[in-house]
């Protein structure tokens, strides 16, 4: 039985069914070649991600162009390939031009379908996904009711509130509700040039035991295409304007994606809005076609712009008063606000003895009552989500350098709130 990514992305059997030019394809097999030395035809098809039937066509092509030489045999009978001096010469040319060395690429013509129909919004997502997905966290209810039909919907998502009530925290396993697995391109293809979109610290991808043989042309997805868990890109007080746009390296002579079309088909957090090196109101100039009309425009070093799908669950998460960062223009095209606060006592409580249990501590409820009564409400604090973990943390780090009994006393808690708070 196929798979869904095989009917969505099937594998190329000739180099017009790749979408690709031939020049582009000889260009990267030389330019494997000559980085590698000798290659045989199995290790050029697992570096290049094409079927064995478009690579021989390529190698008897370079052969004819005078380009490839054959050399002796593995002991297993595979023949190895290795570039004449006019190959490496044509090598040579092709890195000044390009110094991209990977999987063949994804033409956008064939990117964008894929990328639409992969949108989260394809598959709404539920109150039973959402619990289901953050089955590990502890949050009011009435703030599921919000956020599962604001990751429906087509608009950007506003999370704002006081420091520490679990913003960030919820944000960053947002995609845990999402469930599914996508097709991710290593690289995308805009005419002869080459974007590398693919980023293993943000990709992850999805083993797959396949028993086809990689030189099959019918069997398994188009291996261009990287499976992989729904992207999370979170971005914060790093944040310029050079990583919304198209990035050249001159020293490597390659392009690399910027944050927005790696996070396509995923979701893009835009952590401590207010914060980033971009300005809120340069930001959102930036975006106000993106977040309105779900496609960006993009640029290439050569003047070249073209435009790309901006299929994305957009956040964005603050400490400070909306109001102060932009006008009511933009408040208005930010279709949801989601605003954190406190928690109840109940709640409260869940998430203390929670940790407790993840570190290993014993707490009584009297010991909570004195926390309560002496600190929370003595010294008028509210009952913050992030104070749980913070202060049995150092707690915990107190009992393991005493060598304590792995029990929250009150006087233990006296020390950790004199510590944790100014």
């Amino acid at each position: 039985m196929l798979n869904t990514t095989d009917v969505l992305a099937k594998r190329p059997t000739t180099v017009a069914e790749t979408g690709l030019s031939e020049a582009l394809l000889l260009d990267l097999l030389v330019k494997h070649i000559f980085t590698s030395g000798v290659l045989t035809k199995e290790i050029l098809v697992n570096k290049m991600a094409i079927t064995g039937g478009i690579l021989q066509y390529l190698l008897d092509t370079a052969k004819k162009l005078a380009w490839i030489e054959n050399r002796q045999t593995t002991a297993d009978g595979q023949m190895r390939y290795a570039l004449s001096l006019a190959g490496e010469l044509h090598a040579k040319q092709a890195f000044a031009r390009s110094g991209y060395l990977g999987l063949a690429p994804i033409p956008l013509a064939q990117y964008v379908p894929i990328c639409r129909k992969q949108s989260s919004r394809a598959n709404p997502i539920t109150m039973d996904m959402l619990q289901q997905g953050l089955k590990g966290l502890v949050l009011p209810r009435d703030l599921l009711h919000k956020v599962g039909p604001a990751m429906n919907s087509c608009r950007p998502v506003l999370i704002y509130g006081p420091p520490g009530t679990g913003k960030s925290y919820l944000c960053r396993h947002l995609n845990l509700a999402l469930g599914d697995d996508v097709l991710i391109p290593y690289a995308l293809a805009i005419g002869n040039e080459v974007i590398q979109v693919f980023d293993p610290e943000l990709h992850h991808s999805v083993d797959i035991v396949a028993n086809h043989n990689p030189l099959d042309l019918a069997q398994g997805h188009d291996p261009r295409w990287i499976r992989c868990h729904r992207p999370l890109r979170i971005t914060g007080g790093e944040l310029t304007a050079e990583m919304l746009e198209v990035r050249f390296d001159n020293h490597s002579r390659t392009y690399m994606a910027p944050l927005q079309l790696k996070a396509n088909n995923g979701i893009l957090l835009l952590d401590d809005l207010g914060r980033q090196r971009i300005s809120t109101k340069q930001l959102f100039n930036r975006w106000i076609i993106p977040m309105e009309e779900r496609r960006d425009f993009l640029g290439l070093q050569s003047g070249e712009h073209f435009e790309i799908p901006f299929e994305l669950i957009l956040l964005f998460s603050t400490n400070l008063d909306p109001k102060e960062l932009v006008d009511e223009a933009f408040l208005r095209r930010l279709g949801y606000k989601i605003h954190f606060d406190a928690l109840d006592e109940d709640l409260y409580r869940q998430i203390w003895f929670r940790v407790c249990d993840e570190l290993k501590l014993s707490c009584t409820e009297e010991v909570f009552r004195y926390l309560l009564r002496e600190y929370h409400q003595g010294c008028n604090k509210p009952l913050i989500p992030c104070y749980p973990r913070d202060l049995l943390g150092i707690i915990s780090d107190q009992v393991h350098f005493m060598k304590l009994e792995p029990v929250v006393t009150q006087s233990l808690i006296d020390s950790a709130w004199s510590i944790y708070f100014v």
